[in-house]
Formats: structure tokens, sequence, C-alpha cells
């Protein structure tokens, strides 16, 4: 019988991977396992609205002009209001893009909304790893990576902000520019260096269309690829359940399965910019009309991702400028611009090693934390959140004020108040909260839920029969690290000699007591045995005189107690 010859495909594969040796590879990846719960769709949504803001991207760079020459809009364009006005060649393009380039406006639009999409879904991302202690070792090299992507994010959403070169984007500009000459000596520096001599020169644009379309989003091609790839050699995280451990993963193969969820989930998110680009207008730069250093537009506000810097300036006192050694230091600006951002994003960039050094854990995390579980940790992300929705809010305190009728510097001064009231109790209410939510967790597994029915015992006492946790629920709230605060040597040995390294031990000590002090002990199989014990002396004595049902139903409550860690 003559052989069968191979189909083109196989051919192909077969020359592919003489060549390259990419079919082991392949094979190694297509049997990875990626667990499936909805929060790890946040990183998706990140990735596929890069790849929507790439496809849009092209398409928009092959029609814009980055130049700043001044030339004069035609007549015989729409809008009709733009007829005839001075303009930059850069305004002029995104104009024609909106108008007279079919489909510009759409793609537009699908690329700002899948912007704002993609710096919410990084964010969302971000946290959700924070939340549930997906940081830790091995991965703290990938939150690095993660948090740089965010950086280049904030670079991407300003370059590309500015490029239709109107007199909103000009005036974010504007202040970019104030701020870079606020920082200390090499602030003037920074400004002729960006702008080409005085703000706005005639070079800003292209500079930041190169960086725009080439420098940020190769940066970002390549960090997403280191991410992935940390991905796959790390193994991916998991929630607790039966089963899991720090040396497995539950879930599903890259092929088939996993690969046609994210295919078809990749099509989703792109449907749904396009609805919104299709359907919700932004950006519409032909109501502001092209940059001219002398109007304000009221009712400014940048995108929601760079709120916060907005709102930090406006609530920054404006009469707060000190000379040191003759030096005009503006604080009003370099503190909300330069101080505040640096400070919050240090932190972000440096938690897992803050972390770790209030720990001493040397070991590898694949199961996650639940938030309830790490209160400190938890009550310090929702303080973050809410210093920021603080800013985004003072980054609309005069749409505030016009839509509810108040006062401009009521709101200014509350939000001010706020700013350093709101996080701190965020995090006292957030950490009671998750303390309270854990002994409730103690209380189920040692006793399972309350059912509503109470029988009467032989001796007169009521008891309420309840009703047994499952296997799974019950693992979920016994599987944690009990965490300790530090124990550290005396200050003097021995000899009576001051140890050396002693105070350096005294604050990672007091670091560990922040984050570990309060801490709800997890339920250990002697407790659970003990209240088991005391419920079955409780009823010993008197079961055997209930009706069958009842009888039934209090055994197993009873017996429950017994396996609960089996």
């Amino acid at each position: 019988m003559k052989p069968r010859k191979p189909s083109k495909a196989a051919q192909t594969a077969d020359f592919l991977d003489s060549r390259t040796g990419a079919a082991k590879a392949v094979k190694e990846f297509a049997r990875k396992l990626f667990p499936d719960h909805w929060s790890f769709l946040l990183g998706e949504v990140a990735l596929y609205s890069f790849i929507v803001l790439v496809l849009t991207g092209v398409f928009l760079a092959i029609y814009f002009v980055p130049s700043m020459a001044e030339v004069h809009y035609p007549t015989d364009q729409l809008p009709a209001s733009m007829q005839g006005v001075e303009m930059s060649e850069a305004f002029k393009s995104t104009l024609e893009i909106s108008f007279e380039v079919h489909g510009g406006l759409l793609m537009r639009q699908m690329h700002h909304w899948g912007a704002l999409l993609f710096m919410a879904a990084i964010t969302a991302h971000m946290f959700r790893v924070f939340f549930t202690g997906a940081f830790r070792r091995p991965r703290e090299l990938n939150w690095v990576v993660g948090f740089t992507l965010l950086i280049l994010g904030l670079g991407a959403g300003f370059t590309g902000y500015s490029l239709p070169d109107d007199v909103l984007s000009g005036n974010g500009l504007r202040i970019a520019d104030g701020v870079a000459k606020s920082i200390p000596v090499l602030g003037s520096y920074i400004s002729y260096g960006l702008f080409g001599g005085e703000f706005p020169g005639k070079v800003i644009i292209p500079r930041l269309f190169t960086a725009h379309i080439l420098l940020i989003p190769g940066l970002i091609l390549a960090l997403v690829s280191v991410h992935l790839m940390m991905v796959v050699v790390h193994k991916h995280t998991q929630y607790p359940g039966p089963g899991r451990t720090n040396k497995n993963v539950v879930g599903f193969p890259v092929l088939p399965v996993y690969a046609a969820k994210a295919g078809g989930f990749f099509f989703i998110v792109f449907g749904v910019i396009a609805l919104m680009g299709a359907f919700l207008s932004i950006n519409n730069v032909w109501n502001y009309g092209p940059y001219d250093p002398s109007p304000v537009s009221a009712g400014a506000q940048p995108d929601w991702y760079m709120l916060f810097l907005e709102g930090a300036l406006r609530l920054m006192p404006g009469q707060t400028e000190i000379v040191i050694g003759g030096y005009t230091l503006s604080l009003n600006i370099l503190v909300p611009g330069v101080v505040v951002p640096g400070i919050l994003f240090t932190v972000l960039g440096a938690w897992p090693f803050i972390e770790k050094a209030a720990t001493k854990d040397t070991g590898e995390h694949h199961l996650l934390d639940r938030p309830r579980n790490v209160p400190t940790r938890t009550g310090v992300g929702v303080a973050i959140i809410t210093a920021f929705l603080i800013l985004a809010v003072a980054g609309s305190n005069d749409l505030v004020a016009t839509h509810l009728g108040l006062d401009l510097n009521f709101i200014t001064w509350v939000l001010r108040v706020f700013f350093f009231a709101g996080p701190v109790l965020a995090f006292y209410l957030t950490k009671r909260i998750c303390l309270a939510l854990q002994r409730r967790d103690r209380e189920l597994v040692l006793h399972g839920h309350e059912t509503g029915r109470v029988v009467q015992l032989e001796n007169g006492a009521m008891m309420e029969v309840h009703r047994p946790l499952d296997p799974y629920e019950r693992w979920k709230l016994v599987s944690f690290e009990d965490k300790a605060p530090l124990e550290i040597e005396p200050e003097l040995d021995a000899n009576g000699i001051p140890r050396k390294g002693y105070k350096a031990d005294r604050r990672r000590q007091r670091l560990s007591r922040f984050f570990y002090e309060d801490r709800i002990r997890p339920v250990t199989p002697a407790e659970l045995a003990a209240a088991h014990e005391e419920h079955a002396e409780i009823a010993s004595t008197s079961v055997a005189k209930l009706n069958p049902d009842e009888r039934d139903a209090v055994t197993r409550a009873l017996t429950s107690r017994e396996d609960a860690h089996t």
C-alpha cells in the first residue's frame, strides 16, 4: 500500500521544527495548566486591550502628521467651526482622520477607549495580585515587571493624549512643563531638553509621537513577553481549595481548553471596545480647538488614570515657595507633582520586599491569600485606593461644585482634610473588618452554619442544630498561614556586650509587629476536637430522647466536628 503523503500543514510544521526546534517548546507550553477563576481574566483584559491599541494605532499612525508647523484648515472640509482656523499640522491631521478618513473617527475612539480600559485592567490586575499576595517569592521580580508596565502605561497614555495638539492636551503639557521646572537644580534643563527651548517649542509633538508609537510600545511588548514567560516558569498561582497545594496546579491545559477560552474572550473584549467607540463619543477635539496658551477650558480634566495628579495639584496651597541656597523651591508644584506620586509608586514597587523584610519568609508561595487573612496588607491597599479616589475627586472639584451647587473653596478644604484622614480611617476600618471576618470563620469551622432549628434536651437546655461545613468550604477557612511577629535576640549578648545588628533587628521587629501583631489564628485540630467534646457532653444524655429526624440531625452536627480537618 502506498504511504499517505503528509499534509501541507504537517510539512510546514516539520520544516519549522527541524530548523528552530520549536516543537519541544510548543509541547511544553501546551501542557501547562492554568487555574480557572474570573479574577485571572483581568490580566487578559489588559493584554487584549493592548492588542486593540496596537491595531488601531497602526491605522492612526498612517494618517497622523506629527508636526507643529502652522497651517490653515481648509474651508471645504468638516467641521465647519474649524474652517479657515490657524492650527498645527498635528491638529489638522487629527480633524481629517475624524471627518475625512473612512472609519477614522471609529479608530480614534476605539484607540482612546482601549487605552482607558488598558489602564483600568492593569490597575485592577495589580491590586488583585496585591490583595492576594501573588507577588511573594518567587514572583517578586514579576511584580516589578508588572509595576513597570503600569508606569509605561501612564507614559503611553500621556504621550498619546498630547498628540492632537488641542487646547486640552496643550494645557496638560503646560502642567508637565511646570512640574519639570519645579525640580531643584535640574528642572530648567529638563524642560529645555524636553521641549527644545522655551515651552511649547516646535519639537515636542514629533518627540512625543516617536515615544508613543516606537519607544514605549517596544518596551511594553518586551516586558509583556518577560511577564508571560515568568508566569509559565513559576507556574500560575491558585486560590486555596481541596487538592491545591504549593506543589501543584489544578486547572486546564493551554491546548485546547484554555486557548479556546482565551480566543473567545479576546473577541469579547474587542467587541466591547468597538461598541464603545461606535456609540460613546470621547475626546471631541474640534470642540476645544487648536492649542493656544491664552485660553483654558472650564471643567477640563485629563483621563482618569492621570486625574490623581491633577487633584494633588489642585489641593496643594499656592503660597508655598521657599528659597534654599539661592534656589527657589516651588513646593506648591514639587510636592503634588513629584513627591506625592514618588512616594505612592515607591511604596507600591517595593512592597514585596517590604513585606518580606517583616517576615523573613524564604519559602515559595503558589497558593493565594484571602484578603481577610492578611488584614494589614488589605488595609494598606484600601488606604492607597482611598487616597487615589480622594485625589481623583479633587481633580474634578470644579465639576463637583457646579453640579452640586457647593462652594469650590469649601470642597477643596474638605478634600484636604480627607486626604490625610481618609486613608488612615480606611486602613483602620478595613483591618477591623478583616479581623471580624476571621473570627466569624473560626466560629463557622468550630460550630458550622446556624440553621435556626432549636431542640430542647432532656435536661431542659435548648440546643440549636448546626449544619456542618462541606470539605471545600472547611478547607478554605482553615488553610492559611499563622504568621507571628518576629522574635529577636536580646540587645546584650551572654557577656553583656551590645550585640551587633540589634538596631536593624529591632526595626525589622517593629515592622513585623505592624503586620502581624493583630491576628486571628486558624483553627487547629486540637481546638476542633475540644469543641466536639464540649458539644458531645451537652447532648450525650439527651440525643436518644429526640425523635429520629432530630436525633440524626444533631448526630451529624456533632460528628462533623471530629473530621473537620481530615
